[in-house]
């Protein structure tokens, strides 16, 4: 269902509610960069899961984009809170995980996320919505009826919160003991680390009504989740995570 606009709804939009559009276009382009990764090392499930966070981040994204453009719609709204409030960091944070962890340790982990997210994307799903609170060109989820839904997502990005943020950061120490040789490591894990927490920001504020601040917040940080990427593969130290294995010598980020 799409909201119904009055003459005076079409200068609601500023240069910021465009933004998405540009950190989509950095996802997709982020994301390609991830697959080809993957494919060349198709046992690496940490980069499998890593794509799927980028292409989750964009499809959120993509949400906002089209919520700017053509305002407000039912569907559209449920996509965006459930790709950015439920899935926005998880999968990047579960690519993390089968890094740092036991492969078995990882898919108990795994099992629990899913299902945990499972029971909140249906219940967004099922939510009848306050069209009282629609604002045509700005997304929240004060629309949903049963605001208890709202309830899920702290606990989500907690756990991303742990592992994506935390992850980054302990690896940027990590390689820091390890010697001046992996500078570029250290660097690159610190820029994730601040870019996979600056979204978490913004979704803070978004919750408080600020979804503006959101969608400064995720450029940002996707650009320098990228830029962390970059940086750690461009390094040809060894990696101090067993899991990564040997014989790859292109690293990833983490």
């Amino acid at each position: 269902m799409a909201v119904a606009l009055s003459p005076t709804d079409t200068g609601m939009r500023s240069f910021v509610h465009y933004l998405p559009i540009a950190t989509t276009v950095v996802a997709v382009a982020f994301g390609l960069v991830l697959y080809r990764h993957w494919r060349r090392k198709p046992q690496a499930l940490y980069l499998l899961w890593w794509m799927l966070g980028v292409a989750f981040y964009g499809v959120g994204t993509l949400t906002e984009s089209l919520t700017t453009l053509f305002s407000w719609h039912l569907w559209t709204f449920k996509a965006w809170y459930i790709s950015g409030a439920l899935l926005g960091g998880a999968p990047l944070a579960q690519g993390t995980v089968y890094l740092l962890m036991r492969k078995r340790t990882a898919h108990r982990l795994t099992a629990a996320l899913l299902a945990f997210v499972s029971v909140a994307a249906l219940a967004v799903l099922l939510s009848p919505i306050d069209y009282a609170a629609v604002e045509p060109y700005r997304l929240s989820g004060r629309v949903l009826g049963w605001q208890w839904v709202r309830a899920f997502s702290p606990f989500i990005n907690v756990y991303a919160f742990i592992f994506l943020v935390g992850g980054a950061a302990w690896s940027a120490w990590t390689y820091r003991k390890a010697g001046a040789g992996n500078r570029h490591r250290v660097w690159g894990n610190v820029l994730i680390a601040i870019g996979a927490l600056l979204p978490g920001i913004g979704g803070s504020s978004a919750r408080l009504g600020y979804v503006e601040v959101l969608y400064v917040t995720e450029l940002i940080g996707l650009t320098l989740i990228w830029l962390g990427y970059r940086a750690i593969v461009a390094d040809t130290s060894a990696s101090v995570h067993a899991n990564q294995g040997a014989g790859s010598t292109a690293a990833a980020p983490v």
